[in-house]
């Protein structure tokens, strides 16, 4: 089986979004061609409040879903179908926006300060932008965990591994999420279809992700101008962005455990309008959701 090589990695970079909520961004924007059907990762991992309590009020979302998936602290969220609730350190919201929805997500303090996760946009086609807006809400327990005999261990929030199956499914691009651990000096490998892309990011841990040892063999993205020392290893708030060619990835651990998330996703190769919160194919499509929001008629489903 072929085993995919890198493309490009990807250095985090800080940025400030919402009410004044301060993250790393793994990739977004200006990367999306490459990274089709995910428009964006943002990482939040801080110990002081006044970094996150500012949170993301009401706002609106059409044409993408997000996901979030909290490895510490607590974030509380309200939505315009009803749903409310609070996940915690595990949880995963997946939020499929469709034609239109309007939330909040408002991180709380907790006794330690901590907040970590992190928070995905995935793509929908242009002919389900406008479908009906949907909501889970996955709680730690009720995602599996396979243990594999390499040692590694996978939570498997959507998609399949080893016969083990995320609780997330029937989702319009063909995602998968893993939270990936790998002991040290140990490897985990994971079939990945044909064409799909394929992303990681680096949460805690040094690892390889392909077979390449020369850290020239791959682009590297976003390193600052004195960061002279090139490593083919890759560490936390990294971004692997693989090719689309091969049938599996494969990833080692050095020196000490790895953690990292796998997304893969099928790609849709459509033109993107984008604006804010909100992503369509057209630029007359995104006049349209923005003078609906204005007028109150931007909500379609109750």
């Amino acid at each position: 089986m072929v085993t995919r090589r890198i493309a490009k990695i990807f250095k985090s970079r800080p940025t400030i979004e919402g009410a004044g909520v301060h993250l790393k961004r793994a990739f977004g924007y200006s990367q999306v061609p490459e990274f089709d059907p995910f428009l964006m990762l943002d990482d939040f991992h801080t110990a002081n409040p006044a970094e996150y309590l500012p949170g993301f009020p009401w706002h609106p979302h059409r044409g993408i879903e997000t996901i979030t998936y909290v490895l510490e602290g607590r974030v509380e969220h309200g939505d315009s179908m009803g749903n409310t609730g609070v996940i915690g350190a595990g949880d995963v919201q997946w939020m499929t926006a469709g034609s239109g929805i309007i939330h909040q997500e408002m991180p709380k303090q907790t006794p330690s300060g901590m907040l970590w996760g992190f928070q995905f946009w995935a793509n929908l086609p242009a002919r389900q932008k406008m479908m009906d807006p949907r909501y889970r809400d996955v709680k730690a327990a009720s995602i599996p965990e396979a243990v594999l005999e390499s040692g590694a261990r996978v939570k498997v929030i959507c998609g399949e591994v080893a016969g083990v199956r995320g609780p997330v499914r029937d989702i319009v691009i063909d995602p998968e999420l893993l939270d990936v651990s790998v002991p040290t000096g140990g490897m985990f490998t994971h079939a990945v279809k044909d064409g799909h892309t394929a992303v990681a990011y680096v949460l805690d841990g040094r690892g390889y992700f392909d077979t390449r040892r020369d850290a020239f063999d791959v682009e590297m993205v976003g390193a600052g101008w004195l960061d002279v020392d090139r490593d083919c290893l890759c560490g936390p708030e990294t971004t692997v962005l693989y090719e689309r060619e091969g049938a599996q990835v494969g990833v080692t651990a050095v020196d000490s455990v790895l953690r990292f998330v796998l997304l893969t996703g099928k790609p849709l190769g459509e033109p993107i309008a984008w604006y804010g919160p909100i992503v369509m194919n057209t630029q007359q499509e995104l006049r349209t959701a923005f003078e609906e929001y204005a007028k109150g008629t931007f909500v379609k489903h109750p």
